[in-house]
């Protein structure tokens, strides 16, 4: 592979209870588990910073994908849902909703181009094969 970009981020603390920031100072959150895990909540987690990375890249890679099939859906907008729980084998798993929003084409232009996003997104690249992402599409 030919990196072009390498994010640094490090985890301050208690992983789950503690804080984390990249290596630029753009970004430092504090975190916490979520209450339905028995922690004390009141701080972002893992799993919402994931959502967030994967919802933007999923984004773009949509909208790269809509241009190289001359496809120009408006309003578009892509929610991820990201689920943690315990795995029958042991330890924990992850799995993915991605929602994606959009209007100004068919719904099976719009299933096209979801397919395609979720062939190019590196997030997807990433978690294929490792865990369950589901693709629901909206189209207003």
């Amino acid at each position: 592979m030919d990196i072009q970009y390498t994010a640094v981020a490090t985890s301050i603390g208690d992983g789950r209870n503690g804080s984390a920031r990249t290596s630029d100072g753009i970004l430092e959150v504090q975190l916490a588990t979520p209450v339905e895990m028995g922690g004390p909540g009141g701080a972002t987690n893992p799993e919402q910073l994931f959502a967030l990375g994967y919802a933007a890249c999923f984004h773009s890679a949509l909208k790269g994908q809509a241009k190289r099939l001359e496809l120009a859906p408006s309003d578009t907008a892509v929610t991820a849902e990201v689920g943690i729980g315990t795995r029958d084998g042991g330890g924990f798993g992850l799995e993915v909703a991605l929602r994606v929003e959009m209007a100004g084409v068919s719904e099976q232009e719009a299933r096209s181009l979801v397919e395609a996003a979720h062939e190019v997104c590196p997030y997807s690249n990433a978690t294929r094969g490792n865990i369950i992402v589901t693709l629901d599409v909206d189209v207003a």
